[in-house]
C-alpha cells in the first residue's frame, strides 16, 4: 500500500475575497498531489465529521454549541477571524475528523499525512487566528482517554507558537507540547509550552535545521512517545506573508525528512498535519504544503512501510 493521505472536498468552499485566510489551498493541494501521483484513489482516506462529544474533550461545551448554532458574539467572531457559515461548520468539524483519522492510520501503519489540520491557536473556550477547534489537543486527549497511547509528543514547527495547544494541555502530563516558532510574531502574548524554542527573525535553513536536530536528539529519547503529532507549517518559508523566517523549499523538505526520519528510526509513528501557510500565489502555496507529502512518500518507500 501507499502512504495514507486524508482529505475531503468540504475542506475548501467558496469564500469571501479578498481574505487573508487561503481557504482554497486545501483543494489546490489535493489537485497538486493528484497531478504528481502522490495521491491516488488507493491511498485516499475520507474522514467523518468530528462529533460534539469528541470536541468537548478539549473545548468548553457551551463554546462548541455557540459555534455550531451561529451564536458567537461580535468579539468572538473577530477573534476567530473567519465569517461564520454552515459550510464553515462542516469544514471545521470534517477537518478535525480528518486529523483524528490521520492519527489512527499513523498508529496502524507508522506514518500518515493530512491535507489539512494544525489548528493550534484554538483555545478551550474561544477561537483565535483562524483556528476554531484544536485538532492537536483533541487527538491527544482522545487517544489518551481510549488507552491507545500512553504518551503523545507534539512537535509544532509552524512559524507561530502553538499557544492554544499549550494552554489546553498544560495540565496533561502525558501530552508534551514542543513549539519551534518565530519569537517576534503572532501571538503577541505567548502561552507556556512544555518546551518553547523561540527563533530569531531572519533565521535561515542552516540555523533552523541545526536547532531542530538538537531538539529531536534531546527530546525523543527522553519521552519515547507512542505517537508524534507533527505540525508541518510552511509559514516558515522565506516568501510567506506572515512568517519572518527565511527557509527555502529545500530547507522545508530537509525539516520534514529530519522530523519523520528521526521518529521512524526510533519506531515512533508520525501523524503529520499541514499547519499554516500564507501566500497570494495559491498554486505556489499548494506546492509548498505538498513538500510534506512528497517527503513523507519518499520516506515511506525508502523504509518499505505498508
Amino acid at each position: 500500500m501507499d502512504l495514507p493521505l486524508i482529505y475531503h472536498p468540504d475542506y475548501s468552499f467558496p469564500f469571501p475575497a479578498p481574505h487573508r485566510f487561503p481557504m482554497d489551498k486545501f483543494a489546490r493541494l489535493h489537485d497538486h498531489l493528484r497531478a504528481t501521483t502522490v495521491l491516488r484513489d488507493t491511498n485516499l482516506h475520507s474522514p467523518e465529521r468530528c462529533s460534539r462529544d469528541l470536541l468537548t474533550l478539549a473545548h468548553d461545551a457551551d463554546y462548541v454549541a455557540r459555534f455550531h448554532d451561529n451564536a458567537l458574539d461580535a468579539t468572538a467572531l473577530r477573534r476567530m477571524g473567519l465569517p461564520w457559515s454552515e459550510a464553515l461548520v462542516a469544514r471545521t468539524t470534517r477537518a478535525v475528523g480528518g486529523s483524528l483519522l490521520t492519527a489512527d492510520l499513523a498508529l496502524q501503519h507508522g506514518l500518515a499525512c493530512h491535507l489539512a489540520g494544525g489548528t493550534h491557536h484554538a483555545h478551550h473556550d474561544f477561537a483565535s487566528g483562524f483556528c476554531i477547534f484544536n485538532d492537536l489537543a483533541i487527538i491527544s486527549l482522545s487517544l489518551l482517554a481510549s488507552g491507545q497511547v500512553e504518551r503523545v509528543l507534539i512537535i509544532d514547527c509552524d512559524v507561530h507558537q502553538g499557544d492554544g495547544t499549550a494552554s489546553i494541555l498544560q495540565n496533561e502530563d502525558a501530552a508534551i507540547t514542543v513549539s519551534l516558532h518565530c519569537e517576534n510574531n503572532f501571538p503577541a502574548r505567548k502561552a507556556q509550552s512544555d518546551w518553547d524554542i523561540p527563533l530569531p527573525r531572519g533565521l535561515d535553513d542552516a540555523g533552523y535545521l541545526h536547532t531542530l536536530e538538537q531538539v529531536l536528539n534531546y527530546l525523543l529519547p527522553i519521552y519515547q512517545p507512542d505517537l508524534v503529532l507533527y505540525d508541518a507549517g510552511v509559514d516558515v518559508h522565506q516568501d510567506d506573508a506572515l512568517g519572518h523566517l527565511q527557509l527555502t523549499d529545500a530547507g522545508i523538505a530537509a525539516r520534514d525528512h529530519l522530523v519523520i526520519d528521526n521518529c521512524l528510526g526510533r519506531d515512533i509513528p508520525v501523524c503529520a498535519v499541514i499547519g499554516g501557510g500564507y501566500d497570494s500565489d495559491r498554486e505556489a502555496l499548494a506546492r509548498r504544503h505538498g513538500i510534506l507529502h512528497h517527503s513523507a512518500a519518499a520516506i515511506w518507500q525508502q523504509r518499505g512501510l505498508g
